[in-house]
């Protein structure tokens, strides 16, 4: 570590991560479409890293405090984090517990990612408005 907990590779991915997620200031012309679908693309591999990693999470938790197989811990994961809810009810403790967390979890996870790809088209519509008023005023 080093620069205040920067690690030493940080400064490799400044560009891509600048690239897709920086965007335009109002006096700035709007992005050209493609531009737009390259950012919008950063967004949606992100809310799809997430979703991954927050299955992997609610699956493992399964497995380890219900004892059940990763099948049907997958479907109990994806379940909560699509806003159903579980399918096999937790039996133990440590599964009711885990059940809860998780669900709190997948519902902060959902609106989460509703906010990062509507992040893009937003800002977009935005942006659009305020740069052809303030165009209109010069």
């Amino acid at each position: 570590m080093e620069g205040g907990g920067v690690t030493r590779n940080a400064h490799l991915l400044s560009p891509v991560i600048s690239r897709v997620f920086r965007y335009e200031r109002r006096h700035q012309r709007p992005i050209e479409p493609r531009h737009f679908y390259r950012r919008f693309l950063g967004h949606s591999v992100l809310a799809f890293a997430i979703v991954v990693i927050s299955l992997l999470l609610g699956m493992s938790g399964y497995v380890y405090f219900e004892r059940l197989s990763w099948t049907d811990a997958f479907l109990n994961s994806a379940m909560l984090l699509g806003g159903m809810g579980p399918v096999n009810a937790p039996m133990t403790e440590g599964g009711k517990l885990f059940a809860g967390a998780y669900a709190l979890y997948a519902g902060l996870v959902f609106l989460i990612i509703a906010g990062i790809l509507a992040a893009p088209m937003v800002h977009r519509v935005l942006h659009r408005f305020h740069w052809e008023e303030s165009a209109e005023n010069k």
